[in-house]
């Protein structure tokens, strides 16, 4: 299979193309007038990334504080002073 294809090329066999780029271990380009615009790739061959989550800190401030019965009050803990 090419490394390359136009978008008219992908068009017209998308469903073959799409397979076999899921069984390669090699990527193919899909360009549009000669400009890269997409990648085919099989899911075996992208990294897995691991993203650090923070919380803010006004939220985590607001999850230290007890919850209260009063929904009025909790909402206005939530959209702070506006």
């Amino acid at each position: 299979m090419k490394s390359s294809l136009t978008i008219k090329e992908l068009h017209a066999r998308t469903g073959a193309l799409v397979r076999k780029a899921g069984a390669s271990r090699k990527s193919v380009q899909i360009t549009d007038r000669g400009q890269l615009v997409a990648v085919l790739a099989s899911p075996k061959s992208i990294k897995a990334t691991v993203r650090k989550r923070v919380l803010l800190p006004g939220y985590a401030k607001y999850l230290s504080t007890p919850a209260t019965s009063d929904v009025l009050h909790d909402l206005d803990a939530v959209r702070g002073e506006q």
